[in-house]
């Protein structure tokens, strides 16, 4: 069973999952996640490649996903040192922080509440967004060119790849291959026929799509329709 809602954190999710047990692959999205798990919260890095988890019936996760960018700045960690990992909040901030915010969420009743309070008190005490995180993803999305994604931003190419590894965790021509894939995703899911999907998301043609979603996520564009 799995649930979200649109979270009080702005652009985030909260997100509730009871796992059926087994191993399952979470799926690059260019995200990052605060999640509750077994009594403890987990910063779950970026993704460039599929991320085998196991779970037991029955385990509840709770988690706050945050679009790109946003996550790095709120734990004063570069996204490439968490690319692909799932670490202990305590690995990243430190140990007083991290008892008393699990003190907080062991007693919540609700712990996607306290996630989003925690990530809004962090916004508080770090430096305010830096809007050309925001602007790189929305020009990327629009499958506008590297070169010219520095140029909206007003960095040089050099500059615009160190800021994208460290706010998503990879370059920019990897952010928007998973982007274009995500985008590609939610068209067809939406009941377009895939080759539409595919020119409407920015792919040379389906064939292109079919390749993207085998190399990025090790299943065939259906399979990623149909989860």
């Amino acid at each position: 069973m799995y649930t979200e809602r649109r979270s009080v954190f702005p652009g985030a999710v909260v997100w509730q999952k009871m796992a059926a047990g087994g191993e399952a692959a979470i799926l690059p999205d260019g995200c990052m996640d605060l999640i509750w798990m077994n009594g403890d919260v987990v910063v779950a890095g970026p993704d460039s490649r599929p991320y085998l988890t196991r779970s037991r019936a029955g385990d509840r996760y709770v988690g706050l996903r945050c679009t790109p960018g946003t996550l790095p700045d709120l734990l004063g960690t570069p996204a490439e040192e968490l690319i692909n990992q799932r670490v202990p909040l305590a690995d990243v901030l430190s140990n007083r922080v991290t008892a008393e915010f699990l003190g907080r969420i062991a007693d919540a009743a609700d712990p996607g509440r306290a996630l989003e309070e925690f990530a809004r008190s962090r916004r508080l005490l770090g430096p305010p967004p830096d809007g050309r995180i925001s602007a790189v993803v929305r020009l990327l999305q629009q499958q506008v060119s590297v070169r010219d994604v520095a140029d909206g931003i007003g960095v040089g190419e050099r500059q615009l790849h160190r800021l994208c590894r460290r706010q998503f965790g990879y370059g920019p021509k990897m952010l928007a291959r998973i982007l274009r894939l995500q985008s590609a995703v939610g068209l067809a899911g939406s009941a377009i026929p895939a080759a539409q999907a595919a020119g409407m998301a920015g792919f040379a043609d389906q064939a292109h799509l079919i390749r993207e979603a085998q190399e990025l996520t090790g299943r065939t564009f259906g399979q990623l329709v149909t989860a």
